[in-house]
């Protein structure tokens, strides 16, 4: 892991590399929801899946909401500083 480190830091300075933490968590999210949608189809329960299905499109989409978000927030914060 070590490498790759080094390899993105050569690539990406830290001044242009920020982390949000809660896009992981909402990719975890989207991807739990998912799972248990699909086991919910394969045990019959194709009602629960489908609102499982919808909940996942709702996580995903806060998560696509939040990488924008803190793109823009980092971008317009580094146009500022110079």
């Amino acid at each position: 892991m070590g490498m790759a480190d080094s390899e993105l830091d050569s690539i990406f300075p830290d001044t242009k590399r920020h982390r949000n933490p809660l896009v992981p968590i909402g990719a975890f999210v989207t991807a739990g929801v998912l799972t248990a949608g699909l086991i919910s189809f394969k045990r019959g329960n194709s009602q629960l899946g489908q609102q499982l299905m919808r909940a996942r499109v709702l996580a995903q989409g806060g998560t696509v909401v939040l990488m924008v978000g803190s793109a823009y927030y980092y971008g317009d914060s580094f146009k500022r500083d110079g």
